[in-house]
């Protein structure tokens, strides 16, 4: 079953870079969901320029973001053996390891890495927690001196566990304003962390909140990241344990109809690809509506938030996406439907988000925001 994950990237001109290094411990942490006894990681060297070597790998409790909790480090193993080498372009998923995991935890997880590192398959946010240390610092429970932070998130890609009680996943395929952007750096503020939190005090079977989003994605263009459209099975479809899919891409619209000014240029430059219309997005949340049913899971779709007022906004633009929630709305075409539109919408002026709801560009949220939406999921959805 998986508690945690983070969609691979390339480490393109788009993402934090993490330069090249040899002989080093990658050491970050990373906030599960849902808990249990065994726990067993995936790592990625899906877009690596050459085989990766993974010298040691220790994981923990983190009893702090620098510290972890005595008793809990744990030596991992891939195929009963510490060391694996991963071939560029695959992943590898570790042996199991007996760590008993309550749900919400921190656990720090720590790669020795002893040969170059040229290319480091990543996931480009900066809600991560990680340090690069010189040498094989694996099995230290201290941050030592000379600790760097790590600008993104490296190689992790999911964490699963083992538990005896019935649990499912929740996988959002998301954007930024999945991946939390606008809310506090490591704090564990975006919607899905605080759906995770209300899941588990409502109690009764666990439902491990996954968030599979990747800032600036689109659905079915590639610009940041892989189209959500290309990477749904990775991402989406291949999470053990799927129960529901929540769909919540909406750049499509807003960089197809963004107007083409001197403050855009550069940034419309990372995103080729010819503009799309309502149809596109229609036909494309169809498309993984289907895909996701075809694998037994439930499928929800959130609407898109408004963004006036934003470097982005443009009428035709608020036009087509006050079109596409009509749809998500009316359509039938999901068991259930998360109506963020509604929850962010300023009563006065329903194309901006509420002034005390965004980070201050008019187009992400802040912790309230983001929290205005977890609160607004009706949790029944996921029964």
């Amino acid at each position: 079953m998986r508690t945690w994950g983070a969609a691979p990237q390339a480490p393109d001109n788009s993402v934090s870079g993490i330069e090249p290094f040899e002989n080093a411990t990658l050491r970050q942490i990373v906030r599960v969901s849902g808990g249990g006894g065994r726990i067993r990681i995936r790592l990625s060297n899906e877009y690596g320029s050459a085989p990766l070597t993974i010298g040691a790998t220790h994981i923990g409790l983190a009893d702090s973001d620098s510290e972890i909790r005595h008793g809990s480090a744990r030596a991992v193993t891939f195929s009963g053996r510490p060391t694996a080498i991963v071939p560029a372009g695959a992943p590898i998923l570790s042996d199991p390891v007996d760590l008993d995991v309550a749900a919400l935890s921190r656990l720090t997880i720590s790669l020795h890495l002893p040969g170059r590192v040229d290319t480091v398959t990543c996931h480009g946010t900066f809600h991560a927690l990680g340090w690069i240390i010189p040498g094989d610092a694996t099995a230290l429970t201290s941050l030592p001196t000379g600790a760097t932070p790590l600008p993104a998130q490296a190689l992790i890609t999911a964490v699963e566990i083992q538990t005896d009680s019935p649990t499912q996943a929740i996988a959002v395929l998301g954007d930024s304003r999945v991946d939390g952007i606008g809310s506090s750096p490591g704090a564990d503020q975006r919607w899905t962390d605080l759906l995770a939190e209300r899941l588990d005090t409502r109690g009764g079977p666990t439902r491990c909140v996954v968030s599979q989003s990747i800032s600036g994605n689109r659905l079915l263009t590639d610009g940041i990241g892989t189209a959500a459209l290309a990477r749904f099975d990775r991402d989406i479809l291949a999470t053990p344990g799927l129960g529901h899919v929540v769909i919540a891409v909406g750049n499509d619209l807003v960089f197809s109809f963004a107007p083409d000014t001197e403050e855009n240029s550069g940034f419309l430059a990372m995103f080729p690809g010819d503009p799309v219309g309502v149809d596109d997005i229609i036909a494309a949340h169809v498309q993984l509506a289907a895909r996701a049913r075809a694998h037994g899971a439930r499928v929800h779709a959130a609407t898109i938030a408004p963004y006036g007022a934003s470097e982005m906004y443009s009428p035709e633009g608020d036009k087509a996406r006050e079109q596409v929630n009509s749809w998500i709305r009316t359509s039938g075409a999901f068991d259930g439907v998360l109506d963020f539109d509604a929850v962010w919408r300023d009563p006065s002026d329903s194309t901006r988000i509420r002034s005390d709801l965004h980070m201050g560009d008019n187009l992400h949220g802040n912790d309230a925001g983001y929290r205005a939406l977890a609160e607004a999921v009706d949790l029944s959805l996921f029964d």
